[in-house]
């Protein structure tokens, strides 16, 4: 995920600007939810119930199998940027309290 996608520009803009550190962090929450999300579509893509694939459709070559990757690619990272799960919200929340706090203005006087 490279660079800042239009959903993450208009979450910015629709609650205010956010810290350079605090958009990195976002990202990283959403990058780490975009790959919880592939891993569980992998894993429910080998899933066996009684001989028939869990989807459906039992790829014939890999130019079936880099385009099954490809979509779920894609699926978990729209998942991921839009908040549908909340795993990416929940852990920005959880590690922002790790980010400093802006510095206290000094009071002239």
């Amino acid at each position: 995920m490279s660079g800042s996608s239009p959903i993450i520009a208009g979450a910015a803009a629709a609650t205010g600007a956010i810290s350079p550190e605090r958009q990195k962090l976002r990202q990283a929450a959403q990058g780490f939810e975009a790959i919880f999300v592939r891993q569980i579509l992998a894993t429910a893509r080998q899933s066996s119930f009684g001989g028939k694939d869990l989807f459906g459709a039992n790829p014939v070559g890999s130019g079936d199998d880099t385009f099954t990757q490809m979509r779920d690619d894609r699926f978990a990272e729209i998942a991921s940027q839009s908040g549908s799960f909340g795993l990416a919200k929940q852990i920005e929340a959880q590690l922002a309290r790790t980010l400093d706090p802006a510095p206290p203005k000094k009071q002239e006087g």
